[in-house]
């Protein structure tokens, strides 16, 4: 068979040919979703390639090349073949004593299987017998002939296409003013090429061909031909001005980038997500340097460069030591032999965003934060929970009682007046244009009207961390007023039953509970966790404590996770939060400790011991005695064990006592012998009722010793 032949619908040749080639896909649409492009693209390659691998039609090793630029969605995909091997199939048919009468012939229903299967009776000597549970069944053993490219390749373009992460779909007409579709946006050409030959398949109204569409602009002609698959790339490069790859653009709009601002001396501001959404929008990069009047450079930097992110797009550049100049970059989708006109045009455009943000921030500084805060009792925060004023009032008090125990009265006082203040910005000009500002303003605002700057960085940093990763608050106001705002944000939005659900958390309360965790325990707060939170839900009406448990425990599992993150074992954070330490302070240091003990050649036996004592101690129902009385030592066994308890017990205890976690734990490697011994050689549940509680004393002081730090029987295995 031909390898034409073998692209077409019909039936698949019985001999196929071991070679293969190149296959390239591509759909020509119009401007696609720039934050939504990456993803597209790269899910419209991996599903094409996904589903002709799984029809037989591409091996494991094919390497798949995915191209997504603002006007198409494409895949290169190696070794494809033109058929797939065929493959043996069995059918279970049916129970045999189903399938044949007394006499071996076939049944009705045997007979109407089969012909549900496209056979007849013809194949009954063929079918083969095999156990089927307990029974014997019937099996129809077949050959099925390979899928065509031409079918394999439709159905993985239906496939990929039904699968795309589209954020919004649209409906539009086909040319012949009837059909109409749903896409993400309208789609003008199909590129299916295997080797050279065009593969006939169809979507969306278009059928497959061979050519295709440069830049807008810039490209030689107004449509390309595609010669075969391999040229793809290099063909729209060449004659069409654009970069097909994503990954390929990027590094080219970054190469320029840097390249740009070494001329200048500076660096552009860093940005994953606005690199993926200006390579989303562009098909030929083109970097050109612009500037703004440097009186603007009285704004906040934060404020000019959002609007000049998010409004335009552009790259701000800094100095070495990271301050805003008034020099900017800009990624142009053309390469004009002039670049002064692109250069000043986008000039003319940003010099109103930045004039705005001048005013609004003149404006702003008109009036005090403290004169804004009457105002927020006007503002909803919640239709369950009331307004940003009394929102306010319950950080407020929440604040002031972790500043009197972090540092008396004098840090209740500052938590005091920042809390009462953090939120004022949110009634500025501002603020209300660039909600991601909030805390930023609201510190610039603070230190024009003359307050203490731990009151400034407290505003700033109360909402601090904001994502993982993100710094924590700078000072003991900010980790005050922080620490308030997350805990009456728990508080209040379990307390009306507003919890987290699956991969949905519409309130961010994972990102509140982990802000909560890491200021507990990176900064080694001497504050009780059920205190926090009893205080948090204590700022809230009566009635409204209910879920006080839910919140401990869903900052419990928060702490866990974060924990095994930084890299301890699942085991390691079992065993030192099975003790339900109220205080997080200590806990690297804990794991620190069961970490070196979990490595001495003594703790999988002390570890697997301890939890027999813990299960031994759990089943008794007698009360052991208080002290362990010497004189019921009868077994040289449990007199020894507790000779050792008594000078390994005070060696474990003073390290513990010096914040040495590590040599307290360590010391208990001397208690292995001895353990060993007594479970060796010692009955615990004697039949004298003093004996069996004197050893069961014994077991409870080694218990009570072994788990100072840690639950040790959580280490066992």
């Amino acid at each position: 068979m031909s390898a034409t032949s073998s692209l077409q619908n019909g039936p698949a040749a019985q001999v196929v040919s071991a070679a293969t080639r190149s296959l390239l896909v591509e759909l020509f649409v119009e401007e696609l979703p720039p934050k939504a492009l990456k993803k597209l693209g790269e899910a419209f390659a991996q599903a094409l390639a996904d589903s002709l691998k799984a029809q037989g039609l591409a091996g494991a090793d094919a390497v798949l090349t995915p191209f997504a630029s603002p006007r198409r969605l494409a895949a290169h995909l190696s070794a494809v073949s033109a058929v797939a091997p065929d493959k043996s199939v069995s059918q279970k048919l049916m129970p045999v004593a189903v399938a044949l009468d007394a006499s071996g012939a076939p049944t009705p229903a045997l007979l109407k299987k089969l012909a549900a299967l496209g056979a007849d009776a013809s194949v009954v000597p063929t079918l083969r017998r095999a156990p089927d549970g307990k029974a014997e069944a019937l099996f129809l053993d077949a050959v099925q002939p390979g899928v065509t490219l031409a079918a394999g390749l439709q159905k993985a373009l239906d496939e990929a296409l039904a699968r795309l992460p589209i954020p919004k779909v649209m409906q539009y007409q086909l040319a012949d003013g009837w059909s109409s579709v749903h896409f993400v946006r309208p789609a003008h050409g199909l590129v299916a090429l295997y080797g050279a030959e065009v593969v006939p398949v169809a979507t969306l109204g278009l059928q497959s061909g061979r050519q295709t569409r440069g830049h807008r602009f810039e490209a030689a002609a107004e449509t390309l031909e595609i010669p075969q698959a391999d040229a793809y790339e290099q063909t729209l490069q060449a004659q069409g001005a654009v970069i097909p790859s994503f990954a390929a653009r990027r590094a080219e709009i970054v190469r320029q980038l840097t390249q740009a601002a070494a001329r200048e001396g500076l660096q552009p501001i860093e940005d994953e997500a606005l690199l993926d959404e200006v390579t989303a929008l562009v098909e030929r990069p083109n970097v050109l340097l612009c500037s703004f009047e440097p009186e603007f450079l009285a704004v906040p930097q934060e404020c000019l460069i959002l609007t000049m992110k998010a409004n335009q797009k552009y790259f701000p550049l800094v100095d070495a030591a990271g301050r805003l100049t008034h020099r900017f970059l800009i990624v142009s989708n053309i390469r004009p032999a002039d670049p002064s006109r692109v250069i000043g045009g986008n000039e003319r455009v940003v010099r109103p965003r930045l004039a705005d943000a001048k005013f609004f921030f003149d404006q702003d500084r008109k009036r005090t934060l403290a004169s804004r805060v009457p105002g927020l009792s006007k503002v909803v925060y919640h239709g369950k929970l009331g307004t940003q004023g009394e929102r306010v009032d319950r950080v407020r008090a929440i604040a002031r009682g972790i500043g009197e125990q972090l540092g008396g009265l004098s840090l209740a006082d500052l938590a005091d007046e920042a809390a009462t203040l953090a939120k004022a910005d949110l009634l500025t000009d501002m603020v209300g244009e660039f909600p991601e500002l909030q805390g930023i303003m609201g510190a610039y605002y603070a230190r024009h009207d003359g307050l203490r700057e731990a009151v400034a960085d407290a505003i700033e940093d109360h909402y601090k961390p904001r994502f993982a990763g993100d710094a924590l608050p700078r000072g003991d106001v900010g980790l005050c007023v922080a620490l308030a705002d997350k805990l009456e944000t728990l508080a209040g939005l379990f307390g009306i039953g507003q919890l987290p659900t699956g991969d949905k958390d519409p309130f961010a309360l994972r990102r509140h509970a982990l802000g909560v965790v890491r200021m507990l325990v990176e900064r080694a707060l001497p504050l009780s966790v059920p205190q926090l939170v009893e205080a948090a839900f204590r700022a809230f009406p009566a009635g409204h404590g209910a879920a006080q448990a839910e919140v401990l425990r869903f900052l419990d599992e928060r702490l866990a996770g974060w924990l095994r993150e930084q890299g301890s074992s699942a085991h390691e954070v079992d065993a030192v939060l099975a003790l339900k330490p109220a205080q997080w302070a200590g806990l690297p240091q804990r794991l620190a400790a069961v970490r070196a003990f979990a490595s001495l050649p003594e703790a999988p036996a002390l570890a697997a011991a301890n939890k027999r004592v813990g299960n031994i101690l759990k089943k008794s129902d007698d009360a052991p005695l208080v002290e362990v009385q010497t004189g019921l030592l009868v077994e040289p066994a449990e007199a020894s064990l507790w000779a050792a308890l008594e000078q390994v017990g005070p060696k474990a205890q003073a390290a513990l006592a010096a914040g040495d976690l590590t040599a307290s734990l360590q010391a208990l490697a001397a208690l292995k012998a001895p353990v060993d011994a007594f479970f060796d050689a010692v009955m615990v549940n004697a039949e004298d009722p003093a004996l069996r509680a004197n050893r069961l004393a014994l077991l409870r002081a080694l218990h009570d010793a072994m788990n100072q730090v840690a639950d040790l029987s959580r280490l066992a295995t």
